[in-house]
């Protein structure tokens, strides 16, 4: 909200600077995004009189101009400007001037004749583009012929006005308006505003009800006001008006829709004006049918739901109610009759509407914020009056009010005692009645406080807590005694599942993965990958994009999306996770999801790169299956972990992806992404992982336990089998381990050979095997009597024969 200094002066007496003021109004009421004067930076820039105008003798649309400036001599000035003729007041650059963008103008001269400054269009001293009036965008601006000579140009053009640009909250609706941020410094400044009745002076010979009726929804439109306005001639607004709307932001149109965005500033109250010989018939206010289309003003067709509030003649749509009008009954140039709209509409569904249409408009915020129902028919008669006076029309007698629901004003109990108990002040009943009466509430004392009854305006005001809030900013939170906190401090300290979570990172960092952060919100398609339990999707009922319209359901597709961004600028080795939620639904009528944190991570191309002291490694199924196992390890589950061959992932290869299963239960997955997969994302061999974090997280672990290094030597022996491809490196550990005795400590794997010298179905492997008595020494022949233990079951459990 672009806020004028000078019109909030027109209520109040303040003389104070403006950024003081804006300083006071970030403190008490809402925040304040700048302070700015269009004419900050600008010099020497005066109104001048064309007193004759040339064609340039080397342009064919060049004009040589001689201007008056106040000064003895006349300027001649180079013009390229189409809409330059004698006779206009102008904006005149002198020599040496300053105009927008710190541009310094000089004497100079343009095709061989002398230019001695420059008349200047209103973005060329710093308007915005966007307010610019339609009728002056393509040329210089021409002042009214009331404007004097050689005078600075800044007072003529609201440029010497301080504009305060108000950050408004959603609670705080009434500040979306000159009037109600009046209201609110009034009570800071214990001032009383000097606010006029607006009165209309009507049309006897012509009765309202004789040119129209309208019906409403009451459910849709609590308050619907029309009135009607005869005899209007279309044409630019006075000056004074023009400036006011584009200080605040707003392009000026014609003297029509013009007051309409006057009265939208003034009170904070959005009106339309429909051309009345457009409209068939009467006007309604109806629940829109799904599928039903309108074309708006800004010439978009737009498809409406059920449920959106509508406004239409007796055939046809002709507004979406509170956010835009319709093109087919639009103010023309031609419009004579004009109808005048002042509603309050359901704020609910007038957001809803604008967030699914992406159709975000000036009224459409005021009415998702509230409207004063005070003010509904105020404004519309002052929008009446201002057209009769500026369009010449005649207004109606009467006015059509097909609803007018009161709003019933809250009445709220509170003390002064219970002020202070939440301020720590001390404040006498008298000190809190006198901040409401500055706030326009209504006090009647009642036993030990006050029934305190909320003015219109201020329809965010609903419990006690709000009251106390209110005397707090107006009494000023820096008069509020500071005092520092009493009470047992507590040690922070992380949780179990934190520090897990911390540790989780630790261990995949230390293993080269760079952590990413994904959107929540994807594409339907791309949450129903990689899903390892059935679930349904959980969608938005008003999503931004269709990219982002369905919460997620696992980690993967996000991270693929990274590989391929990082691939598509030519990074071909990527090594992420992410730890993050997904979110499952055991049916379409569950209405919040379950959100269950997951960790995830990807390997494309190489995890190390090749260097001088060492050729590169690149990712492989085994690479991301070890880092797996470390970090399944780092949670020291109570229970043997498993990877079990799997296919039940379409999204995954099948020869090359394995669940990973801990005590028995299925905590996620690792492999090779399917080559179909990779394709859809456009990446290379793509290996990853997906691990339910929550379940490894509530599994069984062992404690941890202080293990000394033995004082004992350990003894090594090696065995070699030659045994059948069926026959996985998994069976040979399990034997082992379950022959191998209390001294076996250590089975690792040292050699894998299949080719030559190996028959056709069999493989041979090699394994190391490290024994140790950390309570004694130990000796062979206890080492011995192990290792033909192993070897015979070997051999007779699995047919193995030995190397």
């Amino acid at each position: 909200m672009k806020l004028s200094y000078k019109w909030v002066k027109e209520y109040l007496d303040l003389n104070i600077p403006a950024k003081d003021l804006a300083e006071k109004i970030e403190r008490t009421a809402v925040e304040v995004d700048s302070v700015s004067r269009l004419a900050d930076g600008l010099k020497k820039i005066v109104t001048g009189k064309v007193l004759s105008m040339e064609n340039h003798p080397d342009s064919d649309h060049l004009h040589v101009c001689q201007v008056d400036v106040g000064e003895e001599e006349t300027l001649q000035i180079v013009c390229g400007a189409p809409n330059v003729a004698a006779g206009q007041t102008v904006i005149v650059a002198l020599p040496g001037s300053r105009i927008g963008g710190n541009v310094k103008i000089k004497k100079s001269k343009m095709r061989g004749v002398q230019s001695n400054g420059m008349i200047c269009a209103l973005d060329e001293i710093g308007f915005s583009k966007d307010v610019v009036p339609k009728e002056w965008e393509d040329g210089i601006y021409v002042f009214d012929d009331s404007v004097p000579v050689g005078e600075d140009v800044y007072s003529y053009l609201g440029m010497d006005d301080d504009v305060i640009d108000l950050d408004v909250t959603p609670n705080r609706g009434d500040m979306l308006s000159v009037l109600g941020t009046v209201h609110d410094l009034a009570a800071i400044y214990d001032q009383k505003p000097e606010i006029k009745q607006p009165t209309v002076s009507e049309d006897a010979a012509i009765k309202v009800e004789d040119e129209l009726s309208a019906s409403a929804d009451q459910t849709l439109a609590p308050t619907y006001k029309l009135r009607v306005v005869k005899g209007v001639k279309i044409a630019p607004s006075p000056a004074w008006l023009q400036v006011r709307l584009w200080t605040s932001g707003i392009r000026p149109i014609n003297n029509v829709v013009d007051v309409t965005n006057y009265i939208l500033l003034k009170y904070g109250q959005p009106l339309h004006a429909f051309d009345r010989n457009k409209i068939d018939g009467n006007i309604n206010v109806r629940a829109a049918k799904d599928g039903e289309s309108i074309t708006t003003l800004d010439e978009e067709e737009r498809k409406l739901a059920a449920g959106d509030i509508l406004i239409t003649d007796d055939n046809k749509p002709v507004a979406i109610a509170g956010i835009m009008g319709g093109l087919d009954s639009e103010i023309s140039d031609d419009t004579t009759d004009v109808v005048i709209e002042s509603a309050i509409f359901d704020s609910i569904q007038i957001r809803k509407t604008a967030r699914r249409l992406v159709l975000h408009s000036e009224a459409s915020q005021r009415f998702e914020r509230g409207i004063n129902y005070d003010t509904v028919e105020d404004a519309v008669n002052e929008a009446a009056q201002m057209m009769a006076e500026l369009a010449g029309g005649k207004v109606a007698t009467g006015i059509i009010s097909a609803t007018d629901t009161p709003r019933e004003l809250p009445t709220i109990h509170v003390s002064d005692k219970s002020v202070n108990k939440v301020l720590g002040t001390d404040l006498s009943l008298a000190d809190v009645t006198n901040i409401f009466d500055r706030l326009g509430f209504t006090s009647v004392k009642d036993g030990d406080g006050l029934d305190v009854t909320i003015t219109a305006r201020r329809w965010d005001i609903e419990i006690p807590a709000d009251l106390n809030e209110e005397v707090a900013r107006i009494y000023g939170y820096d008069n509020l005694p500071v005092t520092l906190p009493t009470g047992r401090m507590g040690v922070g300290a992380l949780t179990d599942t934190q520090k897990n979570e911390r540790a989780l990172r630790n261990v995949l960092e230390g293993l080269g993965l760079t952590q990413a952060i994904s959107y929540s919100l994807t594409t339907e398609d791309k949450a129903k990958m990689f899903l390892t339990r059935n679930s349904s999707e959980t969608k938005l009922s008003f999503p931004m994009t269709q990219d982002h319209s369905v919460l997620r359901m696992n980690l993967l597709s996000g991270l693929l999306d990274d590989v391929a961004y990082n691939k598509a600028r030519k990074v071909g080795n990527v090594a992420l996770y992410e730890f993050g939620r997904v979110f499952f639904k055991d049916s379409e009528e569950q209405v919040r999801p379950e959100e269950v944190s997951h960790v995830a991570g990807v390997l494309s191309g190489n995890l190390v790169d090749k260097s001088w002291s060492h050729q590169s490694v690149k990712a492989d199924f085994f690479m991301v299956k070890g880092i797996v196992e470390k970090l399944i390890k780092n949670f020291a589950p109570n229970g043997e972990v498993e990877f079990v061959a799997d296919n039940s992932i379409k999204e995954m290869h099948p020869g090359r992806t394995a669940k990973v299963l801990v005590h028995g239960k299925e905590v996620g997955f690792v492999g090779q992404i399917h080559p179909v997969t990779e394709k859809q994302f456009k990446i290379n061999d793509t290996y990853a992982f997906e691990l339910d974090f929550d379940l490894l997280n509530s599994l069984p672990k062992n404690a941890d336990q202080f293990s000394p290094i033995s004082k004992f030597p350990s003894i090594k022996r090696d065995i070699a089998l030659l045994v059948d491809d069926a026959i996985s490196n998994d069976d040979l550990l399990k034997v082992i381990s379950k022959c191998g005795g209390a001294y076996l400590a250590n089975i690792e794997l040292f050699d894998l050979y299949t080719g030559e010298n190996v028959a056709d179905g069999k493989k041979s492997l090699a394994y190391s095997l490290t024994f140790e008595n950390k309570r004694d020494t130990l000796k062979d022949d206890e080492v011995n009597a192990s290792m033909e233990k192993i070897k015979k079951h070997l051999t007779d459990e699995l047919n193995a024969e030995i190397r």
